[in-house]
């Protein structure tokens, strides 16, 4: 057996005031708040967002952040000098970069080139260092080999995001959900709809539904260019694909957090529609959001028309992933958009159709 020695003595010392600087974050942030989306009153049906993106680094991913940083250092993988490295696609490593520097830790995210300006401006503001890739498929093999030429840990978002996290309770976004719904007038969501980016999220709520026997169904919403929404439909989780242009979520493969099983539904939003949803979100309530945002509501808005047609009535709850303004120079502006051949127009018109119809 082996004997702790001084130095071992002082990393869970030191393990163990990280945690309390972890935890202590969490008590200094309140829950998120969960809007009411206005829908006609006598529709019967309610629709709601719970904003994540009030969250001190801003999205849904502090929480997965905070998570990851508690098992890193529970497993004794994050020890006083250890450098801690990301493959991300920018809200992931925006909040890791946060919780280095809580602790000290150097960090670095490897992320695609084609990251939002905004994103990495936010990474280096926390201290953290960012490594940029044209092809996003090698993010995985560039993280690893940054990790061990600094000695470091690579965190492995996509791996680990589906245990980190309490799924049975504790705190997590689901039990947040179902508690903050329970004086509402239809308590138990008809669906939760969420994306998916490394799966921790949807993999969260999918087992905690079942866990607490919820009726709730789940769908989790894909953009145009994941490997996700083939791999569900087919059953064949080998299956890649281009990667998605909506920061946040989706994949070019499968990642290993992803768990199908939990999953009821699976709903495959165009790039254009998700990003006139995230315009139209904003001119209803004045909430400035993401362009994963828009994904979530196109297909909330899209099962509220089918629960319209089938004469049910009940609730619907999904995400507001992270504010707008970090996509100021990519998916709010209209040259960007042009350049890429994505048209908002008819789609918007459609959102906008949505509201006034009987």
């Amino acid at each position: 057996m082996r004997h702790l020695d001084r130095y071992d003595f002082a990393t869970r010392d030191w393990t163990a005031e990280a945690i309390r600087r972890v935890e202590a974050d969490a008590n200094r942030s309140c829950d998120t708040h969960l809007h009411v989306f206005p829908l006609p009153g006598h529709w019967g049906v309610n629709l709601y967002l719970k904003d994540e993106s009030v969250h001190p680094t801003g999205s849904l991913k502090h929480r997965l952040a905070r998570s990851l940083f508690l098992y890193g250092l529970a497993n004794g993988w994050i020890g006083p000098s250890t450098t801690v490295v990301e493959a991300s696609s920018g809200s992931t490593a925006v909040s890791e970069a946060y919780f280095a520097r809580l602790l000290g830790l150097p960090f670095i995210a490897v992320m695609p080139a084609s990251t939002s300006p905004e994103k990495i401006a936010l990474i280096e503001f926390y201290g953290g260092k960012c490594h940029l890739v044209d092809d996003p498929g090698t993010i995985y093999s560039e993280s690893r080999r940054l990790a061990a030429e600094t000695g470091g840990h690579f965190m492995d978002q996509f791996t680990y995001a589906e245990r980190a996290t309490d799924w049975r309770g504790n705190n997590n976004i689901a039990e947040s959900i179902f508690n903050q719904m329970a004086m509402e007038p239809h308590p138990e969501p008809a669906w939760i709809v969420v994306g998916a980016g490394t799966g921790g999220t949807s993999s969260t709520i999918g087992r905690y539904i079942r866990y607490r026997r919820h009726p709730t169904r789940l769908a989790v919403v894909d953009p145009e260019g994941s490997a996700f929404y083939p791999s569900w439909t087919s059953g064949d989780d080998t299956v890649t694909a281009p990667g998605s242009r909506i920061e946040g979520i989706g994949r070019p493969r499968v990642e290993p957090s992803f768990l199908p099983s939990v999953i009821d539904r699976m709903i495959q939003v165009p790039d254009a529609r998700s990003i006139a949803a995230m315009r139209w979100v904003r001119e209803v309530t004045g909430r400035h959001v993401g362009g994963s945002t828009g994904t979530n509501v196109a297909a909330a808005v899209q099962l509220i028309q089918e629960m319209r047609e089938a004469g049910e009535r009940g609730s619907v709850v999904t995400l507001i992933c992270d504010g707008g303004e970090r996509y100021s120079c990519t998916y709010d502006d209209d040259a960007w958009l042009a350049e890429r051949g994505l048209d908002i127009g008819l789609h918007l018109e459609e959102f906008r159709g949505f509201l006034t119809g009987p």
